[in-house]
């Protein structure tokens, strides 16, 4: 058996999931089957052949429909614009592909609905990646409070703040077209909402949601843009659609949450930071110090009890045997989410036991619960903060 991979985006996503790919296999022991990297489909063909030199994919294709076509191509990675997942992925399914796509799984409920009826119907395996429940840190945590280390959950606080929409001068993309909704809350708010629920239980109901846009007009590119590069820009404008910032409290099945997430954050590139306040202590974790947690335990003695910064290591979900060098101090990231994320998946398309393989990727039901929630925040922002159950 040998499982050929294609990706169909070559922007800064994309290349995560085209470059997990060659990783893959380099993690844990070597059981998965050969692998051939087969193509990178991108509508920009001078930036698809380039992401195909760069993680060595054997072509390059515009075309989606190319990818659906071909039949030496079993795994497909879909990393484009949420308007498009629909029709990608129907045509991916009915191809009899295997399919990982990005989140959040769709633009709209009622296309998401159909993404994941699609999924249940198909017959192969329809995953979308919630990446950061691999993060090593955030894994820990939650194996902290699932075995009574930290026990039951009392109050989280997370904010998912970014910047690369700081700037009026930032051109125009799809990523400020759409409802109020699926602006800032859908693109980061859809990570922090899915942590939340992964250390709390899941989501009841949410309250006191408020959205607003803070820069109602960007200029339009003369160029294509890739991801949230700087483009030059014209000077023609367009109407921002969606919201550049977002806040609520989710009502978990443990614990209220307060959530707030932007993409105005000057001075933050990526600020996922979270904390969790349970029985026996808390604990906290800061994108910015991926290989670190900080741990509170109320057994600690009075005299010097306080946070403890923890260094991840081998005895960490993820780490021990998968990677190179897997001992605490030796530091990790973001990246490595994708690589876990695709051993997972195609460990899973190549037949591996559950219980022999890394967690399985979650569900595209599980993605629409994740899009409902977001859309319930959006309604009760609508009527003033008004309590929701998604």
């Amino acid at each position: 058996m040998t499982i050929s991979v294609a990706v169909i985006g070559a922007g800064m996503a994309g290349k995560a999931h085209a470059a997990a790919y060659r990783v893959a296999p380099t993690l844990y022991q070597s059981t998965l089957p050969p692998m051939r990297y087969k193509a990178i489909a991108d509508i920009n063909a001078e930036l698809g052949a380039a992401t195909a030199r760069r993680y060595g994919y054997e072509e390059a294709v515009t075309d989606w429909r190319a990818i659906a076509e071909d039949p030496d191509i079993d795994v497909v990675s879909v990393v484009i614009a949420n308007s498009l997942h629909l029709e990608v992925v129907r045509g991916l399914l009915d191809a009899g592909k295997h399919v990982l796509c990005e989140k959040p799984l769709s633009d709209t409920l009622e296309a998401g609905r159909e993404m994941a009826r699609l999924a249940r119907e198909a017959s192969t395996v329809a995953r979308i990646g919630l990446t950061y429940r691999r993060t090593p840190g955030v894994a820990a945590i939650q194996r902290w409070i699932a075995d009574g280390t930290l026990g039951r959950p009392l109050h989280f606080s997370g904010r998912y703040w970014c910047d690369y929409a700081c700037s009026p001068d930032a051109s125009m993309t799809w990523r400020y077209r759409g409802p109020m909704g699926s602006g800032a809350l859908a693109d980061v708010g859809s990570h922090l909402t899915y942590i939340a629920e992964f250390l709390g239980g899941p989501v009841k109901a949410v309250s006191g949601g408020a959205m607003s846009t803070v820069i109602p007009e960007r200029p339009l590119p003369l160029g294509a843009t890739v991801g949230h590069e700087r483009a030059a820009v014209s000077e023609e404008t367009a109407r921002v659609e969606n919201d550049d910032y977002a806040k609520f409290t989710a009502h978990l099945r443990d614990c209220d949450a307060s959530l707030e997430v932007s993409r105005v954050a000057a001075g933050y590139p990526n600020g996922l930071n979270f904390e969790v306040f349970c029985e026996n202590g808390a604990a906290s974790f800061h994108q910015d110090t991926p290989s670190q947690v900080r741990l509170y335990l109320h057994d600690d003695h009075p005299a010097t009890n306080g946070y403890r910064t923890v260094n991840l290591g081998s005895d960490h979900p993820y780490v021990q045997g998968g990677l190179p060098m897997d001992v605490a101090g030796v530091g990790f990231g973001q990246n490595e989410g994708f690589a876990y994320q695709a051993r997972a998946f195609l460990e899973e398309v190549a037949g591996f036991p559950e219980e022999d393989s890394l967690p399985r990727n979650a569900t595209f039901d599980d993605g629409l619960r994740n899009m409902e929630i977001l859309e319930a925040v959006a309604r009760s922002a609508e009527f003033n903060g008004k309590k929701v159950t998604p």
